[in-house]
């Protein structure tokens, strides 16, 4: 009788020690995954002179992939109009977020990305100012050739566009001509007053930043999206060639950037 007592004994010590072993395995299992999950929200914001349609490549990669991908689509009326389209499109995210810019969008971010849903920004050929600084004060470290050519034109109310005719030269000279043409007639007018805001506090001080230059850029000098990485200490790609609208001629790579970011930052 005892030895089958210890029998059944040895059984239940047996099955208690599978259970456990079992029960911190899945623990584990989950541990590792939760760790390697990606940030699945992406909000992208585009820039000046623009809409968020130029955005549809990188959405597509994006959603393909899995991604829940949201376009901001800016009034450019006034700089802090930007920045509200931004937060109330944060405001409908189910969980952390990897926010995007392009262009005059970067600072529109950096102010916008102090949100709790923010976990790491993304600038794709875009400015990138600190705290108690505008775009274009930043601009003139490194002058862009659409600055210097006087292609910038203004309303008499104060709203300004690039010169259709040389819209595809400086701005997207890696775009087809015809859909270049496209673009330049359906730009969205900017407020002239938007590139003269003062950053009141630049989120990327605190949050993870990922920065692609476009190397061929015009519209914003590559020199000056380097030196914006840099003293953010950013992880950085370079797309050589590229003309300011990367993320429309070269939606892979600043698709494969905002994955990047998506994997490595943290909540």
């Amino acid at each position: 009788m005892d030895q089958r007592w210890r029998v059944v004994h040895s059984r239940g010590a047996l099955h208690g020690i599978v259970g456990v072993l079992s029960l911190l395995l899945v623990c584990c299992v989950a541990t590792a995954r939760k760790a390697g999950q990606s940030i699945h929200n992406i909000v992208l914001v585009h820039g000046a002179w623009a809409d968020g349609s130029g955005w549809r490549g990188v959405y597509d990669i994006l959603v393909k992939d899995g991604f829940r991908v949201t376009i901001v689509q800016e009034p450019e009326t006034t700089f802090l109009d930007d920045v509200a389209a931004t937060k109330r499109v944060l405001a409908l995210q189910d969980g952390p977020c990897i926010l995007v810019a392009h262009s005059y969008g970067g600072a529109v971010i950096t102010e916008a990305g102090n949100d709790s849903s923010v976990a790491g920004l993304v600038y794709i050929a875009a400015h990138m100012p600190d705290t108690g600084e505008k775009e274009s004060e930043d601009g003139k470290r490194f002058p862009s050739d659409l600055a210097k050519s006087g292609a910038i034109k203004k309303t008499a109310d104060g709203f300004t566009y690039i010169d259709p005719e040389q819209f595809h030269e400086l701005f997207a000279a890696d775009v087809p001509a015809e859909q270049a043409a496209l673009m330049a007639r359906s730009q969205v007018l900017n407020y002239a007053d938007n590139f003269s805001a003062t950053i009141t506090n630049a989120a990327w001080r605190t949050k993870p930043s990922w920065m692609l230059v476009a190397g061929s850029d015009r519209t914003i000098n590559p020199e000056l999206e380097r030196w914006y990485a840099t003293r953010a200490n950013s992880h950085k790609v370079e797309v050589a060639g590229a003309s300011h609208v990367v993320y429309i001629s070269h939606p892979k790579e600043v698709a494969a950037l905002i994955k990047e970011a998506a994997q490595n930052a943290r909540p």
